[in-house]
């Protein structure tokens, strides 16, 4: 270090406060499912359900079990059929690739923005076959995709557009919310999400009555005695085979609490990434920081995960961890070069923003419980390393 200064330890995600100044509320919630006795599928989850939909802006939300099981749901609902191919970027989760996979569709890759990490229009042009039913971007970190450039491809070839919003609540363009630009989208409540559980909970988002209510029957082994004539516009029979994704009304309960601190979450997010840019944006070797690529027009940014792209990002990740400052990689290995998509037949070197990304991509801690002095020493940190560096 260049100089002694008092450790202070920076979890990637932590956040007692919180649920300190929340828990009156979310003991009130619970009570009321516990008096109720009906613990998955019941009125709490009906609640949150209006209380979303009211806050996004959506005709409906569908709750689910997790944001991988709404995207699974999403597809099938929107009308994928067997081998079916659904164009994804391969700079993402997983569970955008494998949700195709679970919905009997095929993956296929494209490349991300130049300046962004979403989906590159003029990729997605590229790899477009006549298997192709479907585009879902992602939105990641603190920005939409390319929506416009999207609904003018898809426009183009007759193709359904769907979203994986899965970070991206809050997210809007023109006022319109993420997972509403297209067909429908999804929402993660995964505990570090900008809208966390205290475990794995989702939810399906659309305007479309149809996919809504094929959603609402599928998430609960289907409806028996249903036909196809019931469900217009679906030409595939299995989307009558339902499962069990029911969202558990103990994390509808904490999510209806949290839903009523999200506007204040999202600004105080805003706040500790601005002071982390100020920070960082002329330490050598941080290469971009996420204010300096700019949002599509109409488009604000909603910020969920600080990413930054830096040199030596692992040597960089190991340092901070040493140093007590916790870090995710997002991600180690693009989806094309995954094993369990193999046999797309990709090789390194065919997506090449993706890759790069994969490479130089470091997220920092942030969250609403994050302090100003823990954002320093993460920035401290930083700092050194790349001082060390230039010795």
């Amino acid at each position: 270090m260049s100089e002694r200064r008092e450790r202070i330890d920076v979890p990637f995600f932590d956040q007692p406060a919180t649920f300190q100044d929340l828990w009156p509320e979310i003991r009130r919630n619970l009570l009321r499912v516990m008096e109720r006795g009906k613990f998955s599928h019941g009125a709490m989850v009906a609640e949150f359900e209006q209380e979303l939909a009211d806050w996004t802006g959506a005709r409906h939300v569908v709750g689910v079990n997790s944001g991988t099981d709404a995207l699974v749901l999403l597809l099938r609902a929107a009308g994928l059929g067997p081998g079916d191919e659904v164009i994804v970027p391969a700079y993402t989760f997983v569970a955008t690739a494998s949700s195709v996979v679970l919905a009997g569709g095929v993956p296929v890759f494209a490349d991300i923005e130049e300046h962004g990490y979403g989906i590159d229009p003029l990729s997605v042009e590229k790899v477009l076959t006549p298997r192709t039913r479907m585009i879902m971007p992602v939105h990641l970190f603190d920005r939409l995709a390319d929506m416009e450039g999207l609904r003018k491809v898809a426009r183009r070839h007759g193709l359904t557009l769907v979203e994986d919003s899965a970070e991206a609540i809050g997210m809007r363009l023109h006022g319109v919310h993420a997972g509403l630009l297209g067909s429908g989208g999804v929402l993660s409540f995964f505990p570090s999400k900008t809208l966390g559980a205290i475990g794995d909970a989702g939810a399906l988002l659309t305007d479309d009555d149809g996919i809504a209510e094929t959603a609402r029957a599928l998430r609960h082994h289907g409806r028996s005695g249903r036909t196809l004539d019931d469900f217009p516009g679906i030409a595939n029979p299995t989307v009558l085979a339902g499962c069990n994704s029911k969202m558990d009304d103990f994390q509808a309960a904490v999510l209806l609490a949290k839903l009523s601190r999200l506007d204040a979450d999202i600004d105080r997010r805003a706040r500790l990434s601005a002071r982390y840019d100020a920070r960082l944006r002329r330490v050598p070797g941080v290469l971009t920081v996420p204010s300096a690529a700019a949002p599509h027009p109409g488009g604000g940014r909603v910020v969920y995960v600080h990413l930054l792209q830096v040199r030596d990002r692992d040597a960089l990740a190991a340092h901070l961890a040493r140093a007590g400052v916790g870090t995710e990689t997002y991600y180690p290995v693009p989806l094309h070069l995954q094993p369990c998509f193999s046999h797309l037949g990709h090789a390194p070197g065919d997506f090449p923003r993706a890759e790069e990304a994969c490479e130089k991509a470091l997220a920092l801690p942030l969250y609403p419980d994050l302090t100003e002095a823990q954002v320093d020493r993460v920035c401290d940190e930083i700092e050194d390393f790349y001082a060390g560096r230039r010795r």
